[in-house]
């Protein structure tokens, strides 16, 4: 007997392409070529910091070309807060200060909710230090009760 594929698994990979054009429209972009060098920088830093099932699970739903960018990196051993994220990513963008790497990095983590859905947006800010809600999009959680 074979299982049934998961809703996640029957569903298709979103194409590079389309996030970029997500990221180019969030960020007000020029080019296309500017959002996806962008694209690949914020990507790369993320993949540090997600671990685990919510890592595998990320990797899953995004492009091919973004999973890789998030599977490739090494898990870090302190998580960054989000400034500290946020002045992370600014060092590998050329001429970047803090405020143009604060809309960078939330361009391109406000385009995930919508490709991954909302409960792995949920896991995922679950995992990442407080702060991250907003670059991606949403509000702060609440802690527990």
């Amino acid at each position: 007997m074979v299982d049934a594929p998961s809703a996640v698994e029957a569903t298709t990979r979103p194409d590079w392409s389309r996030l970029v054009d997500a990221v180019q429209e969030s960020g007000q972009y020029t080019t296309t070529k500017e959002a996806e060098r962008i694209t690949r920088i914020v990507l790369s830093a993320l993949g540090g910091h997600v671990i685990g099932d919510e890592r595998v699970e990320l990797a899953r739903r995004l492009p091919e070309e973004a999973a890789r960018l998030i599977a490739s990196q090494i898990p870090v051993t302190r998580p960054l807060t989000a400034p500290e994220f946020v002045d992370a990513v600014a060092t590998r963008i050329e001429n970047a200060t803090p405020a143009t790497a604060r809309w960078d990095v939330s361009a391109v983590l406000s385009t995930l909710p919508a490709l991954v859905g909302d409960d792995l947006t949920t896991r995922l800010l679950r995992q990442l230090p407080s702060g991250f809600a907003l670059l991606f999009g949403k509000a702060e959680l609440a802690p527990a009760v």
